[in-house]
């Protein structure tokens, strides 16, 4: 485990750093990391963390305008949110704003206040065509049982 400029670094089963930010810590401005960060004080301003990973702790509280790979929310969330990914907001939650994202999990109890834009990317189009069947071809001809009856 080694120290950063925002809390401890701690690694995790994947061996990814994750910043985070404690309880007693309060944040007015504008943070951008290249890094996973996990927040349980407080923030106000902007977070941006392309291709990585917000998670709001249960005592996080957020008021910002957030552009993230994928966000977690387990405290309060005020703001937009550009999720690259998915949007997860957990039954104890809060969040008040507006979520564009390819993906949205909202757990049973979570209180949510805003607009859902769900963006499909190009990726997730089927590129090819499916085969076409002919059924001409392909049906079954009945057997003829006309000389197995009696008269």
């Amino acid at each position: 485990m080694s120290n950063t400029a925002f809390g401890n670094a701690e690694a995790t089963s994947s061996s990814v750093e994750v910043a985070s930010l404690g309880k007693g810590v309060k944040i007015e401005g504008k943070i951008y990391s290249s890094q996973d960060l996990h927040v349980d004080g407080e923030v106000v301003g902007t977070i941006e963390l392309p291709n990585h990973k917000l998670t709001v702790g249960p005592h996080g509280r957020i008021k910002a305008d957030i552009k993230v790979r994928e966000i977690l929310v387990l405290g309060g969330v005020e703001g937009a949110v550009q999720a690259q990914e998915k949007v997860e907001v957990r039954s104890a939650a809060q969040f008040v704003g507006d979520i564009k994202a390819s993906r949205i999990i909202l757990e049973d109890g979570a209180y949510i206040k805003g607009s859902i834009d769900i963006v499909r990317t190009e990726t997730s189009k089927p590129t090819t065509k499916s085969p076409i069947l002919n059924m001409e071809q392909s049906r079954p001809t009945a057997p003829n049982f006309q000389g197995a009856l009696p008269n």
